[in-house]
Parts: structure tokens; C-alpha cells; sequence
């Protein structure tokens, strides 16, 4: 029984030396470590408990033979010299593994069919039955390696990896292997926490297996308890009794484990159908008492509240570039994720798993540890975190304001004396400033409009984005010259520069006009100087309600929030819970952000632009709502209603006053076309839905057949904010519009 063997243990890259802690706590005394093996020696109850306990190793096999030689002849006789008749029975079945290449052996195929003449002449020899090639479930596996002139016979007694636990029949996109879950857990020091009764969540679960491995972990509970088939059943040296009493053994811990109390054990994801598949492994692993799941988007993730739980540790194995596309999408992910740690996970540890360091960084979390490992040949790394104060990283604000200005030039807010016209403007201005200051802190307001062309002779509207500013100068009429205007801009740039604080190269000046001809939104020319890097592609984040959104001040003709729909898209948010969203001419999609906050069951929003869907994703992923809830669609919204079969509970159809994109069949006058819009929208609207239609056409009219077949409300007063209640035209018109009783569909 205490007879050592020589045994060689493999794993995933970066897991050796987790693997000689737990191979040596199981009885195996290490010889040699390598680059993901180990070379060790074991008695074979040692052998056993390797293939029944171990949670990081692949495979452990038995070295039979190592010996010089890289030619198919060394080969037939390396193998030839094996006594085969202790390890496999006369006729019985075999498969074979070959690894390796030399100038004689270039084919693994060739090379393995050399080694199967080898094992059938040694019992041909011998006058006994030759054994067969059996691929599936051999009676033994023998894995042959070729390396730097060096053949290495072994032999497989785990079967297939010991990896599959035999719990898992369906997983999510890039799944995370077994093992390597158990490595992260362990790197993360879980089985301490949970011995203190801490708590386990992943907000991010997929199919489960970091839950699974974590209460297998903490009930110290066998993995391979459902391995299924193992490589040492046909083997000569399978002592079956011991295995059986070992097993035995096992199975009464785990029997015994299943009636105590144990540490909550959470998932969340935001897909309905991986959940299902996440239940499905927690059911096949017997833990469906232990480890619970359920559809949760990363904006509502909370320490669960209907138990006194203990801090313990929140895991996650996030997407990271290499499996979806845009990084830039990703960042706000990881920022969102970063923000929910530090908003209700005071005092936890946390474990995060990424293929890019860089996007850990945005968390706004030192990392006071970090580990390396490989993940489907993807280098990837484990940040561990300690959410305590201490640790928290406050990024510098990339608004501008007094302390990042410069001190000399045109990096210091305007000086000098005002004209007579500039000193009515600064008056105007500062009046305007005050009159909304009590709203604007009673309501929370951080983006708002603060000046639109009250003075005629100044006609620009200037918009206050948290401390930035950005200036849009209307087109001067043909009666106004051009060197007046441009004066006038001038008096503007200067008051604003000065009634702010604010540098004047950090103002956002644009001119805006109709759009006529072929001209179209486009990205404008100009770099911010609080300009962020990389991914961010010079935005900005602000807030409107519980809203995070992205802005762009300088880059684009509009800044990827229009100001005045506010009332509706926060309305929409109060009436989204359980609703169906559409959102029609989407833009950056800040009401499906609104509507996905408010607990909208999904969302759709569609939009010709890729830009601004992109921006969208971008809006929704820094929100923490992804896309299996929340999806885009890049289509002519015309051509995407009229072959819609879905319906929806609220929708949001707010078209441009004008288009001709190129990706349109036609032109898309709102005047003209929106009769035909509302009709097919109430189409796709439930009974008892609500479809939100806005325009800002000027001097618009709806169309009386809409007011004639469906139950109408003229919103339009009702959804001019404060800020821009002062104009003497409405700057929009919204209706809101159901079925009539009995109408609906």
C-alpha cells in the first residue's frame, strides 16, 4: 500500500504552484515542476484521492517509461521494453496519444500507429491476443510525448480531464474551465471567507461555475464525485476495493455536507436563457439548496437584503475585449461594475477575472493584488480588490474648471472690459443663472440650458453641462451683417468665459444651421483640452436622474443629449417597470437608459447611425445594462416598423424634423411622414400601451386623422422643463397617444 509510483500531474499554465500545495495536502511528495505538469510520486491511495479531490489538475497519469530517441524505430522499441502485461489485459482495447515532432516523426497520426504496433507485438510475442484501438472509453489511454529528443511514456488514469466534473452540459459564450475557476477562487482566498461565513456573489455568473466550484469548495465536497468514466478501470493495477471504500468515504462527506448550513451563494446575469442553463448545472451538481440564481441586470446589483449576511467576496468573470467587440463599450462596464462594488459592497472582497488589466483600472478600486494565468491561450490576469475607502481611486475630474485651468493666454478665462451690448448679454446671463438655481438643486439638475436666445440680438443658446459649457450660435438672418455677428460671438465667447470661469479653449462653440441639400450630422474638428484618452474618444459623463450618460462637447454637431426632452425621458423611467421599451430615431438611446433604470423588462431601440448606436452601448454599459436585455438595432426605423411583428407597452418615436441619409430609400420630412409613423407604431403598441411622439418642427401640426382614431394628450406644456419655458415658441410639441377603449389590438 505505501509502494510509490511515479505520477505526473498536468494543469492549466500559471496553476503549478496552487497544484503541488493541494497534490502535496493529498499525500504526493513533489520531484520536478514544469510548466504546467508535475512530476510526482504517489502511493495509489494518493493516486485516488488525486482523481477524486483534486479541483485544479487535468489529468494525473502514471509514467511508465522515458527514454532517449526521436525516431519512429526508438520509438517501437522504447515501448517494446514496457512490461504491458501488468497494466492491460491480453485483448484489451487501447488508445493512444501522441505529442510531438521530429525530422522522422512529422506525423502524429504516423507516429501513433507506431507506438499501437509496439503494445500489439509485445503481446503477439507472447502468443497472447493482441488488443484493439478503442478511441471511446478504452480499456487504458497511453499518452506518448515527444520533447527535446526524449520520448516520455504515461499512462491516463483520469479518463477524460478532470476538469468536467460532469455537471455541466451547457454554458454561456467563453466559458471558464472548472479547474480555473477553482484556481481564481482559491487566489482569491475564498475557502477562509467561507469559513468565517462570508458570502459569495457573481454578478456576472454565465453558466455557474464559479458558484458551482465555490460551494463544492466550501462544503468540501469531492469534484469528481460525477467525473463518470475513469482511465484506471481497465487498468491491471486498479485496486477496486480501495477505490470503492475512498469513493464510499466521499460520497458520506458530501451526504453529511448537505445538511448543514452553509454561506449564501448568489449569481446574477442578465440573460434569461443562460440562467436556465445555469440552473440546469447547479441542478446536475446537487446543489440546488446551496447556490442560487436568478436575471438580474448589473444596474440592480445589491448585497441581497432578506438575510443578515455576513461581507464575504463578489467574483466576476466579465467580458474583456478578445470575446466582444468595442473596448470603448467595455470600459463603462467595468466603471459600472467598479461603481456598484463601491456603492453597496462596503467591506467585501472582490475578485475580478480579465483578459485586459487596463479595463480593471477603471473600476475606481486600487488592486492590492494580482495574478497571471491563461484562459483559452488568452493571457489574462486576477485583480483582487479590498472594497474599503482607503482603496477607492478618485479619478480627476475631466470637466473643466477654476483649478485645471492654465495661467497664461487663452488658458485663462477672458479679461477685459465688456461692450455695452456684451454687459446686457452678462446681465441677462447671471439673471437667468439665478432664476434656476433653486430649481436646478431642488431637482438635481446638472445638465440644463441656461440661456437661448433671449436677447435677439444674441442669438445663441448656451448650455450648461456640470461645469462645462457649450455655445451653439444660431444662423444670423440675412438682415444682420456678418462682421456684426461675428462680433457678437465674440461678446459671447467673452461673457461666458467670464461669468463661468472657464478657459475660453474649454468652451464648446458651434454654429448650427438647417440642414439642407446633402449636408448631414457630422463629426466636427476641435480637441477639448479635459480631452480623456483611448477609448473615451474625448467624452465626458454626466447624470440626469439615476441616469450616468456620456456627452461629447466638441466632436459632433449635437452633444449626444438633447436637453429639452428631459420631463419625458424621466417620466418614462417612472413608467418603465415591467414595460416593453422601444425607442424609435434612438440617437445615443438615453431613454432606453432611462427605461432599463426605471425596470423596463427590455429594450429596443433602433437607429440608422452606427455612431450613435455605438454611443448608445456605450451609455447603456456604463449603466451596468447589457445588451441581452437591452439590444440595438442599426435599421431605417420606416423600413424596421413596417416589418415589426413584436409588440410593446411603451414606445418613444421622436424622428428628426428632416433626413436623407444615404442609407435611405427616400426622404424623411416629419410633416409629411409622421401620420404614417404613428399609425404603424400603434401597430406594434399593446392594448392598453402608450406611444410618446415628439418633434421639434417648427410650427408642426398632427395630423387630425391621428386625433380621429386614437385617444391623444397634448403633453406639450407639460414637458417644457424650467429651463426652457421662457421661449416665446416651444422649442418641441409631445402628444401622448393610446388606443380608444375597445380598440386597441
Amino acid at each position: 500500500m505505501s509502494h510509490k509510483l511515479p505520477i505526473i500531474l498536468s494543469c492549466p499554465k500559471g496553476l503549478e504552484s496552487l497544484l503541488i500545495a493541494e497534490a502535496e495536502s493529498l499525500g504526493a511528495e513533489l520531484v520536478k515542476e514544469s510548466v504546467g505538469s508535475l512530476r510526482m510520486d504517489a502511493d495509489l491511495q494518493t493516486i485516488y484521492r488525486l482523481c477524486l479531490w483534486s479541483r485544479l489538475a487535468n489529468r494525473v497519469m502514471l509514467q511508465l517509461h522515458e527514454w532517449q530517441g526521436d525516431t519512429a524505430d526508438s520509438l517501437y522499441q522504447g515501448l517494446l521494453e514496457i512490461e504491458w502485461s501488468k497494466h492491460l489485459a491480453a485483448g484489451g482495447s487501447l488508445c493512444i496519444d501522441f505529442n510531438g515532432r521530429s525530422g522522422d516523426l512529422r506525423n502524429s497520426h504516423f507516429a501513433a500507429l507506431r507506438a499501437k504496433d509496439a503494445v500489439v507485438d509485445y503481446f503477439q510475442n507472447r502468443g497472447q491476443a493482441r488488443p484493439s484501438i478503442e478511441k471511446q472509453n478504452p480499456d487504458l489511454r497511453l499518452n506518448v510525448r515527444l520533447k527535446k529528443g526524449r520520448f516520455l511514456a504515461a499512462l491516463d488514469l483520469s479518463g477524460e480531464s478532470l476538469h468536467r466534473r460532469g455537471y455541466r452540459h451547457e454554458s454561456g459564450l467563453a466559458p471558464l474551465k472548472e479547474n480555473l475557476a477553482a484556481a481564481i477562487l482559491l487566489r482569491a482566498d475564498w475557502p477562509s471567507i467561507a469559513s468565517r461565513g462570508g458570502a459569495l456573489i457573481d454578478p456576472m455568473c454565465g453558466s455557474g461555475t464559479l458558484l458551482i466550484e465555490g460551494a463544492l469548495m466550501a462544503m468540501n465536497i469531492a469534484p469528481g464525485l460525477k467525473h463518470g468514466h475513469w482511465g484506471f478501470s481497465g487498468w491491471l493495477g486498479h485496486n477496486a476495493k480501495l477505490w470503492q471504500m475512498l469513493f464510499t468515504d466521499a460520497e458520506n462527506q458530501r451526504n453529511v455536507a448537505m445538511q448543514r448550513q452553509w454561506p449564501e451563494i448568489r449569481g446574477y446575469d442578465a440573460s434569461g436563457k443562460i440562467i436556465a442553463q445555469a440552473e440546469a448545472n447547479i441542478g446536475r451538481a446537487g446543489l440546488e439548496k446551496v447556490v442560487r440564481v436568478s436575471r438580474r441586470e448589473l444596474s440592480e446589483l445589491t448585497v441581497p437584503s432578506h438575510r443578515d449576511i455576513q461581507p464575504g467576496l463578489l467574483v466576476c468573470n466579465p467580458p474583456y475585449g478578445e470575446r466582444l467587440g468595442d473596448e470603448a463599450e467595455l470600459v463603462y462596464l467595468y466603471q459600472s461594475l467598479g461603481q456598484r462594488l463601491r456603492d453597496h459592497f462596503l467591506h467585501w472582497q472582490a475578485a475580478v477575472f480579465t483578459g485586459n488589466p487596463q479595463l480593471g483600472k477603471r473600476m475606481g478600486l486600487r488592486s492590492h493584488k494580482h495574478y497571471q494565468f491563461v484562459n483559452a491561450s488568452i493571457p489574462t490576469r486576477l485583480l483582487l480588490f479590498k472594497v474599503e475607502p482607503d482603496q477607492f481611486v478618485v479619478e480627476r475630474s475631466t470637466a473643466p474648471n477654476a483649478e485645471n485651468m492654465g495661467q497664461t493666454g487663452e488658458t485663462e478665462a477672458a479679461v477685459g472690459k465688456l461692450s455695452a451690448g456684451a454687459e446686457m448679454f452678462a446681465n441677462r446671463l447671471k439673471k437667468n443663472i439665478k432664476r434656476l438655481e433653486k430649481w436646478r438643486r431642488r431637482e438635481n439638475i446638472e445638465c440644463y440650458r441656461v440661456y437661448d436666445a433671449d436677447m435677439p440680438e444674441y442669438a445663441v443658446a448656451v448650455d450648461c453641462y456640470g461645469e462645462a459649457i457649450h455655445i451653439s450660435e444660431y444662423a444670423a438672418p440675412a438682415s444682420v451683417d456678418e462682421d456684426a455677428a461675428k462680433t457678437r460671438l465674440r461678446d459671447v465667447i467673452q461673457v461666458c468665459s467670464q461669468v463661468f470661469n472657464q478657459p475660453i479653449r474649454n468652451i464648446a462653440i458651434k454654429e448650427r444651421r438647417r440642414q439642407r441639400g446633402t449636408e448631414q450630422y457630422q463629426r466636427q474638428g476641435g480637441k477639448p483640452s479635459y480631452q480623456q484618452k483611448n477609448a473615451d474618444e474625448g467624452f465626458m459623463q454626466v447624470s440626469e436622474g439615476q441616469a450616468k450618460l456620456l456627452v461629447n462637447l466638441f466632436d459632433y454637431l449635437d452633444t449626444g443629449l438633447f436637453l429639452d426632452h428631459r420631463p419625458v425621458r424621466l417620466d418614462i423611467a417612472a413608467r418603465a417597470k415591467g414595460k416593453r421599451f422601444l425607442n424609435l430615431f434612438s440617437y445615443t438611446a438615453v431613454a432606453s437608459v432611462q427605461a432599463g433604470l426605471g425596470g423596463a423588462r427590455h429594450t429596443t431601440s433602433v437607429d440608422m447611425s452606427h455612431t450613435y448606436l455605438r454611443w448608445a452601448r456605450r451609455n447603456l454599459s456604463l449603466n451596468g445594462l447589457s445588451e441581452s436585455r437591452h439590444r440595438t438595432e442599426q435599421a431605417d426605423c420606416r423600413r424596421w416598423l413596417a416589418e415589426c411583428k413584436e409588440e410593446y407597452d411603451l414606445i418613444l418615436l421622436d424622428p428628426p424634423t428632416f433626413s436623407n441619409s444615404k442609407r435611405m430609400d427616400d426622404v424623411l420630412d416629419t410633416q409629411r411622414d409622421h401620420g404614417g409613423l404613428i399609425r404603424e407604431a400603434m401597430r406594434c403598441l399593446a392594448k392598453d400601451g402608450l406611444l410618446i411622439f415628439s418633434t421639434n418642427k417648427r410650427g408642426f401640426i398632427l395630423d387630425e386623422a391621428i386625433a380621429s382614431n386614437f385617444d391623444v394628450q397634448d403633453k406639450t406644456q407639460w414637458s417644457l422643463d424650467e429651463d426652457f419655458k421662457r421661449r416665446s415658441k416651444p422649442i418641441h410639441y409631445c402628444w401622448y397617444i393610446r388606443h380608444r377603449d375597445g380598440a386597441g389590438k
